[in-house]
């Protein structure tokens, strides 16, 4: 359940936690002499890494709007964009999930289930996570750093689009675990999220959508390759492929811990990296962190912030309820999953159902 005091207390923790890894990343790289670096820093390189920034989030906003046409979901593209910035509020809950928000911002917009939409979540982030791995396949294949997490990430990938899209295996394995007593009553949910799956992840969507990610997330990784500039370590070809690879290897890392916004292991990721790969000093590794994730982390949470109350503005009622008066979740008040109608197949194949419910 996620009412607004739970969502309230999720995120205290988080900033609280996000309070820590800054003051750690402080006292490591020695809070003088990285307040110095920051001092140095050519601020003038600051609007462009924030358009860099920006432009990763349109390229992303492209393929949700991709997502939401392939689930012949209409709506306009104000309250479409609206909606998909308001989840960048949610970074920093565990694991990301609280982007589920996205999901049910489009069931108030447009009655879509979130068993139907929540899929588009988990196609977005399988498909940054491999263009992340696509990023930093050069630095990879030059540096021998992590390679392990990587094709670890690659093969458990992998194996999970194999499943997805053989589909009488797929439909099996729902038969099967629909006669366990601890899923069968969630399982015409997901029979509805594996339908949306199915669709989202065919290979000519999939590719189509890892061209996007990695067109986007580059975006994130010369705004880096600008904040190592910006700081003194020159420019060149050499910088902007370990630029890709630091922030490639430190966002998957993060990612994979399954902190909020990848918080203390993303950190001491780029840490690391930047000081194996590009110069010793722990001032220049730790300014160049909390730039970035400023850059980054922290000013899409602040544009999420945003978007959230200016869609919130828009509607008549609160869009978290309180507590005590109706228990409900982001994934509660689903109505019967529907079919995307531009699968035909898929119609006929589903079983018909009066409801579903998500917690």
């Amino acid at each position: 359940m996620l009412t607004r005091n739970k969502l309230r207390t999720g995120l205290i923790f988080s900033l609280a936690l996000a309070v820590i890894v800054m003051a750690a990343i402080a006292l490591y790289g020695d809070l003088p002499q990285l307040i110095t670096a920051l001092a140095h820093f050519r601020w003038a390189f600051l609007p462009i890494i924030l358009g860099l920034t920006l432009f990763n989030y349109f390229g992303r906003f492209l393929k949700w709007q991709y997502y939401l046409k392939r689930l012949t979901i209409t709506i306009h593209w104000r309250k479409s964009l609206l909606i998909f910035i308001s989840g960048l509020s949610m970074a920093i809950t565990p694991g990301k999930v609280g982007e589920l928000l996205k999901s049910y911002l489009l069931k108030r917009s447009t009655g879509e289930p979130v068993s139907r939409t929540s899929p588009i979540i988990v196609a977005e982030r399988l498909t940054d996570g491999i263009a992340m791995i696509a990023l930093s396949a050069t630095g990879l294949a030059l540096y021998r750093y992590g390679w392990e997490l990587l094709a670890g990430l690659l093969v458990a990938v992998a194996g999970g689009l194999v499943v997805i899209q053989n589909r009488r295996l797929s439909l099996a394995l729902l038969a099967f675990g629909g006669r366990l007593p601890g899923i069968s009553r969630a399982a015409l949910w997901l029979r509805a999220f594996y339908e949306s799956s199915y669709i989202l992840l065919q290979w000519r969507p999939l590719l189509l959508a890892i061209t996007l990610g990695i067109i986007s997330w580059a975006g994130e990784c010369v705004a880096l390759y600008f904040v190592f500039a910006g700081l003194g370590l020159g420019f060149g070809l050499e910088l902007f492929v370990k630029s890709m690879f630091i922030m490639g290897v430190s966002s998957l890392v993060g990612s994979a811990s399954g902190l909020p916004g990848g918080l203390g292991t993303a950190d001491g990721s780029m840490i690391g990296l930047t000081r194996l790969l590009l110069t010793s000093s722990a001032p220049i590794g730790g300014a160049a962190t909390l730039l970035i994730r400023l850059c980054t982390l922290w000013f899409g949470l602040a544009l999420g912030v945003v978007a959230l109350l200016m869609y919130r503005a828009t509607q008549h009622t609160p869009i978290f309820m309180q507590q005590s008066e109706e228990q409900v979740s982001l994934a509660s008040s689903v109505s019967s999953p529907s079919i995307p109608k531009s699968q035909p197949d898929l119609q006929t194949a589903a079983p018909s159902h009066s409801g579903d419910t998500f917690k």
